[in-house]
């Protein structure tokens, strides 16, 4: 796989996830996630809510769903459809409160199509997504070891 600056790795419990970002899709999603994978925001934190044949979602600081790093962003809504491997932001009910927290899709969920933020797509490592602890909320749950740009660490 060809590393970009757009290269997200994530270090789990489960072994390593890469997701290429789509600035050409979310601009200010994937830079505010840069931001927060640089500032170290997402190392340690747990997969809390995994649902089967539906997504793996983290990104909570308190590991409940309920917490974020405090900056909302403005919905980038496209036209890239939820299937296998995709990454989108989560959010509650108001379409501009998307934060730090984002959900791995497992399979199609196409009814979240042009509802949530698609950021980028797992590349590799979608067999380590798979083997992530299922449950709301997770016992026990996996977690990003550590977060990283790939082309920071060249």
């Amino acid at each position: 796989m060809s590393v970009t600056e757009n290269t997200l790795i994530l270090e789990t419990t489960q072994g390593p996830v890469t997701i290429e970002m789509r600035p050409d899709l979310a601009p200010n999603h994937v830079a505010r996630i840069k931001e927060l994978v640089r500032e170290g925001f997402y190392d340690g934190i747990v997969f809390h809510r995994v649902i089967e044949g539906f997504m793996a979602q983290t990104g909570c600081p308190h590991g409940t769903g309920t917490g974020g790093s405090g900056k909302k962003l403005k919905a980038e809504f496209n036209k890239e459809p939820h299937v296998r491997g995709t990454a989108s932001m989560a959010r509650a009910a108001n379409p501009d409160s998307g934060d730090s927290q984002f959900f791995i899709c497992f399979d199609d969920a196409r009814f979240l199509d042009n509802q949530y933020t698609v950021w980028g797509k797992v590349t590799e490592g979608m067999e380590n997504v798979d083997k992530i602890k299922r449950g709301e909320p997770v016992m026990n749950p996996d977690k990003i070891v550590k977060a990283r740009m790939a082309a920071d660490q060249e």
